[in-house]
């Protein structure tokens, strides 16, 4: 039975050893299975952020000055997920309901039921023809991007002190903008083909700019996402089990338009005045695994979306309705030597935002680039337990040019069953 994009990626991002933690399958009696599976992970984190320099706040900028430590959740939550499938007439059938939740507070003693995430409430319809999901799942644009960072298997850059609730925030901002888990309806071509393209019509997103919120959602945003997968040959990678070389490439994108208004304003000639403006973006990668060892190289463009949730403020148009564009890229070099359970590597990351016409002279504070390098080794304990050490350095700087950089580590466990 298939899980989600992003449970089969945590699990392989826990080593190819790891593949035999499956779960709990019960088979009922009218011909549906149920299955239960998830995670746990936790990690002692240590950040030393200071101010290199200053000029004013940073607005957008993600590395905070503080001297810190945290025992939290990283960038992968605990999941409980739960799943039914079955199959009627032609069509596979299947429900799904992914609970998120995490181990840190917000600072306060007590936190009593803030750390459950709803992330993933859907439904599948399939057969031959390909499958129609619909509900809450992680969203095409820029989807590939983040489960191919290697972060997702440990902390990446803190997004913040004991303050912050929720996981880190990986490279999240530092090279790729947040896809999030968003209400959809979305078809996907049949799985098993090297070929795979997904489309779907997304719950739209309220768009604030220089000119006040834009909140006329009359139409879906539109995602999309194509991927290629071919095989090398096959190879020992590291673990206990043998695994094909092979490459991938995707391309991904998405468009929304917003209107200034819920509802059409009419001027005094009585001809309707409601202003729009248009939020786009396109990502794509590549990965490469051959011999132990995995390469990625992934971007993106946008126009209008924001530079670290999409559409968190600095998707903002200015009053020429030019949007800031905002752009990034990730390198990562991983390896697991033949039949060893470590695995090491590292990665770098940049989130650029470019300045409107109107930051020129009004808005000097706004961030410039989120920058950081990552150092990841984890050690395969069992199938299911996996040990994570890591360092992450990262820089945030002003186009007023302040600088802020912070040096990291963190160390812990991440348990799949």
């Amino acid at each position: 039975m298939k899980r989600s994009a992003l449970w089969c990626i945590a699990l392989s991002l826990a080593g190819a050893s790891s593949l035999g933690a499956q779960g709990l399958t019960m088979q009922m009696s009218n011909g549906w299975a149920f299955t239960f599976t998830g995670n746990v992970n936790a990690f002692l984190m240590y950040t030393d952020g200071k101010v290199d320099s200053a000029v004013g706040p940073i607005s957008g900028g993600l590395v905070p000055a503080e001297q810190v430590t945290r025992i939290r959740t990283g960038l992968l939550p605990g999941f409980a997920n739960f799943e039914a499938a079955g199959k009627e007439g032609n069509l596979d059938l299947k429900v799904h309901f992914g609970f998120a939740p995490q181990i840190n507070s917000n600072g306060e003693h007590d936190n009593f039921g803030a750390q459950i995430d709803m992330r993933e409430v859907y439904l599948t319809v399939g057969g031959s023809w390909g499958q129609i999901l619909a509900g809450r799942e992680l969203g095409l644009y820029q989807r590939q991007n983040i489960l191919t960072d290697a972060t997702l298997g440990g902390t990446g850059a803190s997004g913040g002190g004991v303050d912050a609730g929720g996981t880190t925030l990986g490279r999240i901002g530092f090279g790729y903008i947040y896809p999030n888990f968003n209400a959809q309806i979305t078809y996907s071509t049949p799985a098993g083909r090297p070929a795979q393209f997904a489309i779907g019509l997304f719950d739209p997103s309220n768009v604030s700019t220089d000119l006040g919120e834009y909140r006329g959602t009359k139409l879906p945003r539109v995602e999309a996402e194509f991927s290629w997968t071919g095989n090398l040959g096959s190879g020992a990678s590291g673990g206990q089990m043998a695994s094909p070389n092979k490459i991938m490439f995707w391309l991904n994108g998405m468009i929304q338009r917003t209107s200034q208004f819920p509802v059409d304003q009419i001027d005094e000639s009585g001809a309707s005045v409601n202003n729009s403006i248009t939020s786009s973006g396109a990502g794509g990668g590549i990965k490469l695994d051959a011999s132990g060892w995995s390469l990625v190289g992934s971007g993106y463009y946008a126009s209008g979306v924001g530079t670290t949730l999409m559409f968190d403020g600095l998707s903002s148009f200015d009053a020429d309705t030019s949007a800031r564009k905002t752009w990034g890229y990730i390198g990562q070099l991983m390896y697991t030597p033949p039949g060893s359970k470590w695995t090491i590597g590292g990665s770098w990351g940049e989130s650029h935002v470019n300045q409107t016409t109107l930051d020129v002279t009004d808005n000097q504070s706004l961030v410039k680039y989120n920058r950081a390098a990552d150092v990841l080794a984890t050690y395969q304990w069992t199938k299911s337990l996996r040990y994570v050490l890591e360092y992450t350095w990262a820089r945030a700087a002003s186009y007023a040019g302040s600088q802020n950089t912070s040096n990291q580590g963190s160390t812990g466990f991440m348990l799949f069953f």
